[in-house]
């Protein structure tokens, strides 16, 4: 948001009301920064707000772009408005970036009532206020959450505890790839262990040899391909090999762990990687490409997470549709050939290119996506209403139905009919250390620029001329030099949090 919108705001505050949620501008910030998170549950008592036919409630709902593009968020903002219509309440997409910054926008007057984002992004407000602690017992959704779903969302306030969003789904990276490119004898050739499952599942190193040689057949074809500057999914190769965010379970932003254990060789495995794919690993290109590619069968497999499945499925069943099949058919190929599974096993010694050795279970970065309320909102109530309604039995098993999501109630994991072996296989990750929730403590931000910048460096080094900065003589990967880049990696983070301040509202 310009800042010639922020200060034209200000000033038609003074005179109308503004058509988002924090429209009384920085007098209600100033009074809520005065109040005790006890108090805040108070907005919650007495009966819900009630609109009239001229004037009705509207509440602002921010989703993310999946949900819009797939036709959830009318489903669900459809659903609510019949439901409430009674109270003349109507809830309506908030039109905003699904990465809007509520700590920046809410107290100008442009922010949402009810919020669905990552539980880093929600749990960074909570310092500053800018979401409101949820009344559990008022919760519908709270007796089915995990406990990991209520941790992850609970918030340490003078040594009381606050529930400050409800989870919705848990989220990590995934290696999805299309059964129907395997090699024809792929059970004699790419199945060594003769245990019924290409080998390229899981192992991540027949599945760098197996992306080499389909390119080395056709240069227009690769095997697994990711944006590798992209931390989310490329901290994974460093927390197996020991690394971690801040110590402390996450808590201690002195303690940052880029640099712990063998991470270097977890920063080798992604050189490696960038070798066998293309330039597009260095940015956003192959994200940006990434569902069509995969449908034109261009890729083999990628790196994605569990909402991007339907879109994934629509691609790839519009590709069929255009070989001949019907609608039906070409659909029910999609679902069928469109395999999904947890991140490949890497090798211990780091190295892509041996046949054999010990396999390392691979860990990733995920997160609990789910819903929380603005602390700006004119209607609390209204807004608990809202949230209730989104995280209810009925609509959380429709947002798998339609996004593909591995469900974070309990009762709808079981329910799931889409992904079904995937929720599931995400709650066993979860339970076996394989899964490293990203961290919600305030300076959290700070890690994604620095590690940003560093993978971009390391994807970029097959394809400098001339001197590289990361690949030694005779080839192989420079460790000492990747371990320098981790440990300044460290530097930069602490740097930006305790040095620099971490820009945190």
């Amino acid at each position: 948001m310009n800042k010639f919108f922020k200060a034209l705001c200000i000033a038609v505050s003074g005179v109308a009301t503004c058509s988002l949620t924090a429209c009384n501008g920085g007098g209600r910030r100033e009074k809520y920064e005065q109040q005790s998170l006890e108090a805040l549950y108070g907005k919650f008592d007495g009966d819900i707000e009630r609109g009239t036919e001229s004037r009705p409630i509207t509440l602002h709902i921010l989703e993310n772009d999946t949900a819009k593009q797939s036709g959830y968020l009318k489903l669900l903002l459809d659903g609510f408005n019949e439901k409430y219509k009674e109270y003349n309440i109507v809830a309506v997409d908030a039109n905003q970036d699904q990465f809007s910054d509520l700590a920046e926008d809410g107290k100008y007057g442009y922010g949402p009532d009810v919020l669905y984002q990552a539980n880093d992004v929600l749990m960074k407000y909570c310092s500053g206020k800018h979401i409101t602690p949820l009344p559990v017992e008022k919760l519908d959704a709270y007796s089915e959450l995990p406990e990991l779903a209520r941790s992850t969302y609970t918030y340490k306030y003078r040594g009381a505890e606050y529930l400050m969003g409800v989870g919705v789904n848990v989220q990590a990276p995934m290696v999805y790839y299309r059964k129907d490119l395997l090699p024809e004898n792929w059970e004699e050739e790419w199945d060594e262990n003769k245990n019924g499952v290409p080998d390229m599942q899981e192992d991540m190193r027949a599945m760098w040899r197996f992306g080499k040689a389909r390119n080395a057949a056709d240069k227009d074809k690769y095997g697994f391909m990711q944006s590798l500057f992209d931390p989310y999914f490329s901290c994974g190769y460093l927390f197996t090999y020991g690394a971690y965010v801040f110590g402390n379970d996450n808590t201690d932003t002195t303690d940052i762990g880029f640099d712990a254990g063998d991470s270097k060789l977890g920063a080798g495995v992604i050189l490696q990687l960038a070798e066998s794919m293309n330039m597009g690993c260095v940015d956003d290109s192959i994200t940006l490409a990434r569902e069509s590619e995969f449908a034109s069968g261009a890729y083999f497999a990628v790196n994605n997470t569990q909402d991007m499945y339907g879109t994934m499925i629509d691609e790839l069943a519009n590709v069929y549709s255009k070989q001949g099949m019907t609608s039906s058919d070409a659909r029910k190929a999609a679902v069928e050939n469109i395999v999904a599974a947890p991140m490949p096993a890497l090798p211990a010694s780091g190295d892509l290119s041996e046949r054999e050795g010990e396999l390392l279970d691979s860990i990733v970065m995920g997160g609990i996506n789910g819903y929380a309320i603005s602390s700006y909102t004119k209607y609390p109530k209204a807004s608990l209403a809202f949230l209730n309604y989104a995280t209810s039995f009925e609509m959380v098993v429709k947002r798998n139905e339609y996004l593909g999501i591995s469900p974070a109630r309990s009762d709808c994991n079981k329910a799931a009919v889409v992904q079904a072996d995937v929720a599931h296989s995400l709650y066993d990750m979860v339970e076996t250390g394989r899964i490293s929730i990203m961290p919600t403590v305030s300076g959290a931000d700070s890690i994604w620029k620095p590690l940003q910048t560093a993978f971009t460096d390391i994807a970029t080094d097959p394809y400098r001329e001339g001197g590289k900065k990361f690949t030694a003589a005779d080839g192989a990967c420079d460790l000492d030099a990747l371990d320098v880049l981790l440990k300044t990696i460290n530097k930069n983070i602490y740097n930006t949090i305790h040095t620099f301040g971490d820009g945190n509202n």
